[in-house]
């Protein structure tokens, strides 16, 4: 429906005024796969920092899963602008200082206790991998699907911005220029830390809509065991695969047996140029190196 009827309008992940970043997200899904973990670990950081406001209480440590690390003085004022807008314990029209500071003095006491800044720290170890992931696959999607996408600055990298001004801070575009000469050069990044794995995916999906018109859209079948842990679509030509739930597919054991249904022909993967030829390729395969990939189709 949206190539038929908006295939002209914008496609975003992040914008000026988004309330956390698209990785931010990306990452806090990771919690829906692991409840009961998330369940415990709330418990615990909720005693350590009680705060009067139970649901102000979740947001700010889902705030400090999503975000970490995070400076000190970035999550105060994110904390403060949201307590405000939620009007619940404190507004913009009449503030409550001794609450605000309440919340100041929770925030603090993860960077403070240093039981309790090691164990949000461990955590977010365990599950940033699987936010990874989330961020590539809906990186790609967003780049892929029919509309004009836009990468809102600073983006192209891992990016845990919070709400304005904090999505606002400067962009180190010389580190963005080094890292896509890099990969020009046929530098195929580890997924980590650096983000590099991000820019690899918005360049190489950019430049395939440059190169040739991203046409109509189809889904492609994924057939076997953990089919359900992908999406794939054809632009004309061109197909997208992404990885979902990645923690539930973890815990299965990977792909297993299944594969991915190609039309004819002779399919690249933009991100690592690998090729293949077969009608069913295996997904363990397609994203051996990376949870998404970029296959495009040889011209006849």
């Amino acid at each position: 429906m949206r190539d038929r009827d908006w295939p002209y309008s914008m496609t975003t992940l992040s914008t000026h005024d988004t309330k956390r970043s698209e990785d931010v997200r990306a990452r806090l899904a990771v919690l829906s796969e692991m409840p009961a973990e998330w369940a415990a670990a709330l418990r615990r950081w909720t005693a350590a920092a009680p705060l009067s406001d139970v649901s102000f209480t979740q947001l700010m440590w889902q705030t400090v899963a999503g975000a970490w690390p995070i400076e000190q003085e970035r999550l105060h004022a994110y904390l403060t602008k949201a307590a405000r807008e939620a009007a619940a314990s404190t507004s913009w029209a009449d503030p409550d200082p001794d609450f605000e500071a309440a919340i100041h003095a929770a925030a603090d006491r993860a960077y403070e206790d240093e039981a309790l800044r090691s164990d949000i720290a461990a955590f977010v170890a365990e599950i940033a991998p699987h936010g990874w992931s989330n961020s590539l696959g809906q990186k790609l999607v967003q780049l892929a699907m029919p509309g004009v996408p836009d990468v809102y600055q600073g983006t192209e990298l891992w990016d845990n911005s919070l709400v304005d001004p904090d999505n606002r801070r400067p962009v180190d575009f010389a580190l963005r220029r080094d890292l896509l000469a890099r990969l020009d050069d046929g530098w195929l990044p580890p997924i980590d830390g650096t983000g590099a794995a991000k820019l690899l995916v918005t360049s190489r999906v950019l430049r395939a809509r440059r190169n040739r018109p991203f046409i109509g859209y189809a889904p492609v079948a994924v057939e076997g065991p953990a089919a359900e842990h992908a999406i794939a679509f054809d632009r004309g030509g061109v197909v997208a695969v992404a990885t979902r739930l990645p923690v539930k597919l973890a815990c299965r054991g990977g792909w297993g047996g299944t594969k991915l249904a190609l039309a004819p022909g002779r399919w690249t993967d933009a991100l690592t140029g690998r090729t293949w030829q077969a009608r069913r390729v295996p997904l363990s395969e397609v994203l051996s190196a990376y949870p998404v990939a970029l296959l495009v189709v040889a011209a006849a």
